[in-house]
């Protein structure tokens, strides 16, 4: 068959109109599909810490029932039912709710697994078995805002016993005060503290990061604590244990733990340090309204009515939030 000469200029013309080469139009081999045992050191070596503490159990699970399965092979049927053993064999805790975290968290876990998948050009977002899983329906939660008289008895259990008091009052206060997250306040490091403005710079989930006005008490019992048990460089961390090492997740449920041994109603509802922070924002937004108390949270979504993005707070405003809370002043109130 005779090749037509305009045919084959006008191809040419489109092509480089296109910015494209006849090369360009030849595709190339697929990549070899590996087994989930094999691409799963590649996801984890992808992921962020958080991620990793977080997917990591599941992670193993997977490769556990699936890793010599291609991940192209992989059914939803087969997501579905490791789900279903995931909040079968879930632990029970102080907040359990009958394995459903267990399940929600493989699924999840399942995805990051396979958008790492996608992007790396393995199959298509059509195709991934995990994205055609869904998730296990999550209840209404059961967190409400502590009263004053609870909070003071949390303190004073926290305050009654245990193998480091000391950290353990920091621990609670630097919490009720600024509504942190556990991983802000483990993450804290000399140089985050700002004893002369009475500021902590806290870096939390999503690589976000402020400073959150604290009382100056409590700014210079952090700065005496790290530097009595070790810290001199910047960069050391801030919350550490007696013999100088820095301080866990595991202090926390330790501390909770010792808690409820000493307050029944602690360990019955499940209270964590999280319920600090509920209680701290609902009182903020009560007394200070919706903008300061998102300010106090750190929260920078984007979510909701549009309205949302002119209700904003400064610094000033969530640290005249704090002196109010406390009863003490602040430089920046």
């Amino acid at each position: 068959m005779t090749t037509d000469p305009d045919r084959v200029a006008t191809a040419r013309a489109l092509l480089e109109y296109l910015g494209l080469t006849a090369a360009d139009l030849i595709r190339a081999d697929p990549p070899a599909v590996p087994t989930v045992a094999e691409y799963l050191p590649a996801v984890v070596a992808a992921a962020s810490p958080g991620t990793r503490r977080t997917y990591s159990n599941s992670w193993r699970r997977m490769a556990a029932a699936l890793g010599d399965r291609r991940i192209d092979a992989v059914r939803a049927s087969d997501l579905e039912a490791l789900t279903r053993q995931a909040a079968a064999g879930a632990r029970p805790r102080r907040n359990s709710r009958n394995g459903r975290h267990a399940g929600e968290h493989l699924v999840a876990a399942a995805r990051a697994f396979y958008n790492r998948a996608i992007t790396d050009g393995y199959l298509t977002a059509m195709d991934s078995p995990a994205h055609r899983v869904r998730k296990p329906r999550r209840l209404p939660n059961t967190r409400r805002a502590l009263t004053p008289d609870e909070v003071s008895d949390i303190n004073a259990a926290a305050r009654s016993g245990g193998n480091d008091i000391i950290l353990d009052a920091l621990l609670l206060r630097l919490h009720t005060e600024t509504a942190c997250r556990r991983g802000g306040a483990l993450a804290l490091r000399l140089i985050d503290l700002d004893t002369d403005h009475a500021l902590i710079r806290l870096c939390e989930k999503g690589g976000t990061q402020r400073w959150q006005p604290i009382t100056p008490m409590l700014a210079n019992r952090l700065d005496d604590h790290a530097r009595a048990r070790g810290a001199v460089a910047p960069t050391d961390a801030l919350l550490r244990y007696r013999n100088g090492q820095s301080a866990t997740y595991r202090r926390y449920d330790l501390m909770w733990a010792r808690i409820g041994r000493q307050l029944p109603w602690v360990a019955v509802q499940g209270i964590t340090t999280h319920w600090l922070r509920h209680t701290t924002l609902t009182w903020v937004e009560r007394h200070f309204g919706y903008g300061v108390a998102r300010a106090y949270a750190g929260h920078t979504d984007r979510r909701g009515p549009a309205t949302t993005t002119y209700i904003k707070a400064d610094l000033q405003a969530v640290a005249a939030a704090l002196a109010a809370l406390t009863g003490q002043p602040h430089p920046l109130a």
